[in-house]
């Protein structure tokens, strides 16, 4: 893992915003278009949605670092060091479908393919073995960033993400004789224990998800 990579690339990013401001105009400009559901904690809602952001780009290479420690502590590293590479490469050379954006606003498609990743499989590790691969839950955070980036070219993001993942596990993949093992290792306190440091991370940064208001409001 490049992890001192993309926190090089993050930084560099950093610095193109503080001199261009790309984000914080973007961001600006969707304030007041944001879905009903999105719920900010603060008045100050540009703000808000830049810690958010930043925070969120921030966390890819501290989740792929992590996830990288915790497999090898909990003996699962094979399987999980591919999706770890792929997320990482989201980075260091995206897809031609994000080419060309620069700063923050471009890297908050970046991580979101590389959360989504994440996300996906372990989806489909659920699916299969009732435990996720990775125990770190960022759907609402997801939600958030999909919403920021705005359709139809976050749905595009989603579609890259699925092909990437069905390159890597096909159901044949869960066949093996040592889902059980994994599964059990999925399960081990000490593997659990090592991803409570990892709050949820919108609800930290004071952006929600009211589904349920929004529904009754409609």
């Amino acid at each position: 893992m490049n992890i001192s990579a993309l926190r090089d690339l993050i930084q560099r990013a950093q610095e193109h915003e503080a001199h261009g401001g790309e984000l914080a105009r973007l961001l600006d400009g969707q304030l007041n278009h944001l879905h009903p559901s999105i719920h900010l904690s603060t008045s100050n809602g540009s703000d808000v949605l830049k810690r958010f952001v930043v925070a969120y780009i921030e966390q890819v290479p501290e989740v792929l670092e992590a996830a990288n420690q915790v497999a090898r502590e909990a003996g699962i590293e094979a399987q999980i060091k591919p999706v770890l590479k792929v997320a990482e490469q989201f980075f260091l050379q995206p897809p031609s479908l994000v080419a060309g954006h620069e700063g923050l606003d471009g890297l908050l498609d970046e991580a979101y393919l590389a959360h989504r990743l994440v996300e996906e499989v372990n989806d489909r590790y659920i699916a299969h073995l009732g435990q996720p691969l990775i125990p770190l839950d960022t759907t609402v955070a997801n939600l958030i960033a999909h919403q920021l980036i705005g359709e139809p070219f976050a749905n595009q993001l989603d579609e890259a993400v699925h092909h990437a993942v069905e390159g890597m596990l096909s159901d044949a993949s869960f066949d093996q004789s040592s889902v059980v093992a994994y599964r059990e290792r999925l399960s081990d306190p000490q593997t659990e224990s090592a991803w409570k440091r990892w709050p949820c991370l919108s609800r930290r940064l004071g952006v929600e998800l009211q589904l349920a208001e929004s529904r009754a409001a409609s």
